[in-house]
């Protein structure tokens, strides 16, 4: 029996080379993991989009949290909650909290002060993070000063010729009233290629707004798109110096029944060769939202200019709100 023992190491030590190259060979021929399917994936990122939406309507400083709007005129605007002031703060504000200068014979060339009372700021009433003091206000739209007193915030924004006091309280009834946001069901039939179409040298387009007034905005070209076997143009404009994105201020025949009557917006990146070069951008209508007008009547918004009221339902994004 020994002189057989090294014969059988032989068929032994053949027959696990022979399972470790099989092992081997398998593992280097498999095929590789099934890339994700690009519509589960543009599901879920649809998907996030739209709850980080909801969740900004809803933070304190949301559009729900918007509960009053307050038009400064030129002088001494006194503001808190006693009946003696030019502008009433809620019941829970200290009944006087500050005073508004508006100084300046014409609007670019305004300036915006904060004064004390008498008995000086109260406690807990700050600046942009950090106790009150006198003096001058920023009153730009893309950094405005914010006060707060507790749960109240305000800033000082420029409606045209004139100056605005805009209130929000993160414990308003509509922040506790709310239930979500309504959507149309994704539909990738919504989400389209169209053609990027510059304008050298880009147009300033009077954009209407709620208030009767029109917006200067730049718009530096027009898309081309196919739905629904007919061909339509959309222009969108800049928000103020963010040129990373395109802001659509649109309308379409959903407003009489199922959207927001005065229209929707959209914002996109830029176009795959930029702003100032033909080239194609996609447009996914499934991620149309409302105007903050949608939520609150302090709200002041811009309206579709004629050339973005879209004759063709788009069944996509989001639908009229209801608390």
């Amino acid at each position: 029996m020994r002189r057989h023992l090294p014969a059988a190491r032989e068929v032994l030590s053949a027959w696990f080379c022979t399972l470790f190259c099989f092992c081997a060979i398998s593992q280097s021929t498999s095929a590789p993991p099934a890339a994700p399917d690009a519509n589960a994936v543009w599901q879920r990122n649809l998907a996030d989009w739209r709850s980080q939406r909801e969740h900004s309507i809803n933070a304190p400083d949301g559009s729900l949290s918007l509960i009053a709007l307050e038009w400064l005129k030129p002088g001494f605007n006194s503001f808190g909650s006693a009946q003696d002031n030019v502008i009433h703060l809620p019941a829970s504000a200290p009944p006087h909290l500050g005073m508004f200068t508006i100084l300046g014979k014409t609007p670019a060339a305004t300036v915006v002060q904060l004064l004390s009372p008498p008995s000086g700021f109260p406690a807990d009433f700050t600046i942009d993070g950090v106790p009150a003091r006198e003096g001058v206000l920023a009153i730009s739209e893309a950094k405005p000063s914010v006060m707060a007193w507790h749960s109240l915030s305000m800033v000082i924004l420029q409606r045209g010729d004139h100056f605005v006091l805009r209130i929000k309280d993160a414990d308003s009834p509509s922040r506790a009233a709310f239930r979500g946001l309504h959507w149309y069901a994704p539909n990738p039939d919504y989400r389209v290629t169209a053609r990027w179409v510059p304008f050298n040298p880009p147009r300033v387009e009077k954009i209407p707004t709620v208030l009767g007034t029109t917006l200067d905005m730049v718009a530096p070209g027009a898309t081309e798109f196919l739905l629904k076997g007919k061909v339509y143009l959309l222009e969108p404009v800049i928000e103020g110096n963010d040129h990373t994105h395109l802001f659509f201020i649109l309308r379409d025949d959903t407003s009489t029944s199922s959207t927001y009557a005065s229209g929707r917006f959209l914002t996109t990146g830029i176009p795959d060769h930029g702003l100032n070069q033909p080239g194609a951008i996609t447009l996914d209508f499934n991620q149309l939202y409302n105007p903050p007008c949608a939520y609150t009547t302090f709200a002041t918004c811009p309206l579709p200019p004629e050339q973005n009221r879209l004759p063709v339902a788009i069944e996509a994004g989001e639908q009229r709100y209801t608390p």
